[in-house]
């Protein structure tokens, strides 16, 4: 297993690889991230897409830009995303996750790179990225300062980031650790840590002082009576944010 360094949290890291081959099994643990990817890549889409000017009518869109998603787990992210046209590289800490992701990707017929490593050792080997994302990983980090700095080193010159996360209020306490994880059963209680989530506020100055701008806040929530997430001008619970390379 890799080395453990600042901002890997080992008890989180031993949670989601033991998840083992439910990462893509649309009813069994993942099943909220399953039911939040076609929010949350619609958005990535259409982000990259005007960022990098691209032809959102394209069946390739995001043809030709390299991107790493951390925190790739299974691939749940990574294999989309390679299909809408981007040279995907997914890192994860976990080695077990990043078994499952290269199988699945093989079986799907997908070309994406998968590697069990951090984000530090990726930034000190040199690599950049066009496009930078960490969805849903913030808040497992054990620094997210380090965490934050880390992924901006990882982008390359006119690059984006991409993170979301779960803000700290009252709402998301409600819904995302006792709705999710105590009543619905979604999520292995223990999951979260509401202490480690982190506000817009909080998320924005971090990236400032990372030299990142955020560009762009939205918010993720879910609809009770479809099963579908969209997205929101309300970031109370999830949220996406969206950081350039100040200049």
């Amino acid at each position: 297993m890799p080395q453990m360094n600042a901002t890997v949290d080992p008890e989180e890291v031993s949670r989601f690889e033991a998840l083992g081959a439910q990462w893509w099994d649309v009813k069994g643990k993942m099943a909220p991230l399953h039911a939040m990817n076609p929010a949350r890549l619609a958005f990535l889409r259409d982000t990259l897409v005007r960022h990098f000017s691209r032809d959102a009518r394209a069946l390739r869109p995001l043809k030709g830009l390299s991107l790493v998603d951390i925190g790739c787990g299974g691939g749940l992210l990574s294999e989309p995303l390679s299909r809408m046209g981007a040279d995907v590289t997914g890192i994860d800490p976990a080695p077990g996750n990043v078994d499952i992701a290269r199988a699945h990707a093989a079986q799907s017929g997908l070309t994406v790179t998968y590697e069990a490593e951090t984000a530090e050792a990726l930034a000190e080997r040199g690599a950049r990225f066009d496009v930078v994302v960490a969805l849903e990983v913030v808040e497992h980090v054990a620094d997210v300062g380090l965490f934050v700095r880390t992924a901006g080193r990882l982008v390359a010159d006119g690059g984006v980031l991409v993170l979301s996360t779960l803000n700290r209020t009252t709402k998301s306490f409600a819904l995302a650790i006792v709705g999710a994880e105590y009543v619905l059963r979604w999520l292995a209680p223990g999951t979260h840590r509401w202490e480690k989530f982190v506000t817009p506020e909080e998320l924005e100055a971090t990236l400032a002082s990372a030299g990142f701008a955020a560009r762009e806040k939205v918010g993720l929530a879910y609809e009770p009576f479809s099963g579908d997430f969209r997205l929101t001008e309300d970031l109370s619970v999830n949220y996406f944010m969206v950081a350039e390379r100040e200049v």
